[in-house]
């Protein structure tokens, strides 16, 4: 590659035109995976929370409807295969960029591979509960490679089959958790719960410390931003999607989290000890048969959300890779598939790899859900932070600022500081404490690249930027 050339993703390779709303809106909810939360999310926040819990996911759902508004202000007026990390630096310049798509990466990818242990324990469930799982180790290490290698092949294959496998299984497994919660209320004869709406219990330490949880529960709403070389009018598809995906998984959160909160009062298993909270609930609204039928629906929504983030992930590492910031081979596409197969496979490698090493050193599923999910969570707050911070600066130099952009934008940092904040302070317990050091270590590494072109090679740091312009003008 010359000093001064560089691929760009003006024209990316990648099958235009190909994914309708629906589809690119699957990519955003299959990322979220909605029903993760009630499965595994919800019993652990409300550790910290307690009666609390719902209120953690109002709050959350405010503060990602303000995220949106700020990555709308790019996805209305620019298309890209880059994501946030394009959108930051249109505004805030390559270095900001550069941030942004290293910790979307890092994120995308460290919750794809948290995202493959849940897959590996609702299997385990499944396989113990049809007798099958005697030895329930090799159940969930066969379960490990079958979740990684199978995302990789849909991904590398279409961007369409993994659209529509994504949008089929999503809105099964959520469409499964509303009958359910429909049939709790109907078994029970209750709606108010007194106790919650009092928020008897909560204390704001561990409020704090519930809003990282609450928060990871959306990771990935944004990752529609990801396709915007493949779908149908990307500049109104798009940021519907978005908004769309949030408004709607927020309050699938808010709902499910006061049901099971509810449900679980006097229970003899208390809500943050249950490791099937579903199936507990299906047998409280009277059909414990149906907790299987979860447990299969969770399962499935787990595959949606491996493949998701391996689809975004790969994206954004095609689209740094045709600026020349990572191994220029992952910005190759494939000749008859049209999916940045480099970069696919990549990330599947990594996807699977990770949870497959901490599993082989004894390490419990549950317990790598929640370490990888920690880190990729710190990791996309910082990317929407950076892109709130971008927007009006982008604004400005369109000369289309306005006073409301740069108050949402304000709004939306402050908003964003709470749950950082409370990953570092009050300090958590190990290995918690030591995992934002562990996102900054692997910031440092992926942007060491950056770094050598800036000082070594600074006329491809000026073709990044001339990249894209041309992508903003052409959009």
């Amino acid at each position: 590659m010359a000093t001064e050339a560089i691929r760009g993703n003006a024209e990316s390779g990648l099958r235009r035109d190909r994914l309708s709303l629906w589809e690119v809106t699957a990519q955003s909810v299959a990322n979220v995976a909605p029903t993760a939360t009630p499965a595994l999310v919800v019993p652990v926040i409300f550790g910290y929370t307690g009666n609390g819990t719902w209120l953690a996911y109002v709050f959350s759902t405010i503060a990602l409807v303000l995220v949106t508004l700020n990555v709308n202000q790019f996805a209305r007026r620019s298309a890209s295969p880059g994501s946030l990390y394009t959108f930051v630096a249109q505004g805030m310049g390559p270095v900001g960029g550069v941030i942004t798509g290293w910790s979307l990466v890092i994120a995308y990818l460290i919750i794809g591979g948290s995202v493959v242990a849940a897959f590996a324990n609702y299997i385990s469930v499944l396989a113990q509960a049809a007798g099958l799982g005697q030895d329930v180790s090799v159940v969930a290490l066969l379960a490990i490679l079958a979740g990684g290698f199978g995302a990789w092949y849909v991904a590398y294959r279409d961007i369409k089959l993994s659209a529509q496998l994504m949008l089929v299984l999503e809105f099964a497994s959520v469409g499964l958790i509303l009958v359910l919660v429909a049939a709790y209320f109907l078994k029970s004869g209750r709606v108010i719960d007194p106790a919650q709406l009092t928020l008897s219990g909560m204390n704001a330490a561990g409020f704090r410390q519930g809003l990282v949880l609450a928060v990871f529960s959306y990771v990935g709403f944004e990752s529609a931003t990801a396709l915007g070389h493949e779908a149908k009018d990307p500049l109104r598809t798009i940021p519907r999607a978005v908004m769309g995906t949030v408004i709607a998984v927020g309050v699938l959160f808010i709902l499910t989290s006061y049901t099971l909160v509810m449900a679980f009062h006097g229970q003899a298993t208390p809500l943050d000890q249950a490791n099937a909270p579903l199936s507990i609930l299906a047998r409280l609204a009277g059909i414990p048969a149906f907790g299987i039928v979860i447990a299969a629906g969770a399962a499935t929504s787990f595959f949606a959300c491996i493949l998701a983030c391996i689809n975004s992930g790969s994206r954004v590492l095609f689209a740094m890779a045709r600026h020349g910031l990572f191994h220029e081979s992952a910005g190759n596409v494939h000749e008859s598939h049209a999916t940045p197969h480099i970069a696919v496979s990549l990330s599947s490698l990594i996807v699977l790899a990770v949870p497959l090493a901490m599993y082989l050193r004894h390490t419990a599923l549950i317990d790598i859900f929640g370490y990888l999910g920690s880190i990729g969570t710190l990791a996309v707050l910082f990317a929407y932070v950076l892109v709130s911070v971008a927007a009006p600066i982008y604004l400005r130099k369109r000369g289309e600022s306005t006073v409301s952009a740069i108050s949402i934008a304000a709004i939306t940092v402050l908003a964003l500081a709470l749950p950082i904040v409370a990953s570092f302070w009050p300090v958590p317990a190990a290995p918690y404490n030591v995992l934002p050091y562990v996102l900054l270590g692997l910031l440092v590494i992926g942007s060491a690249r950056f770094i050598y072109l800036a000082i070594a090679r600074p006329a491809v740091i000026r073709a990044i930027q001339a990249d894209l312009q041309a992508q903003n003008e052409s959009s």
